[in-house]
């Protein structure tokens, strides 16, 4: 499965959003309000805050205390393969890149060691696509 878009939304639980902006005028705070709302942990790793949106900020992924089911990447794709080294190292399922970004290399990258990947698409609006905006979680966080 090239773009596992249903299973990676449907097994994972949480999103750690790389670049996750703390200007609330920017998508990534849209998006990583949404996936809140719908049931995902989101953890942000900005290195310039402390904290975004009420929670704990982390200056990288190798920061965190235990892996992301998801790293999401808002960050231009030139600086994806260091995020993809990263999502490797601390043992990240997926790794999925926003609207936008794309970086075949560090696809490949990540794909190679295992992880499922995710290019040029908005985790929001896939969410909205598969499950409707109503659809507080995906099926399988319902238990």
């Amino acid at each position: 499965m090239r773009y596992p878009i249903k299973k990676i939304l449907s097994n994972s639980k949480t999103v750690a959003m790389v670049g996750l902006s703390a200007n609330p005028e920017h998508d990534s705070q849209l998006v990583a309000a949404y996936l809140s709302r719908h049931g995902y942990t989101v953890i942000p790793i900005n290195p310039n805050a402390s904290e975004i949106m009420g929670w704990k900020s982390y200056a990288s992924l190798r920061d965190l205390p235990e892996p992301p089911d998801v790293v999401d990447v808002f960050r231009r794709a030139e600086a994806v393969p260091a995020i993809a080294d990263d999502a490797i190292t601390v043992g990240a399922k997926a790794l999925w890149m926003q609207l936008g970004i794309v970086n075949t290399a560090a696809a490949n990258h990540a794909r190679a060691a295992g992880l499922m990947v995710v290019m040029n698409h908005c985790m929001k609006r896939e969410h909205e696509r598969i499950w409707g905006t109503a659809h507080t979680q995906p099926p399988s966080i319902h238990k």
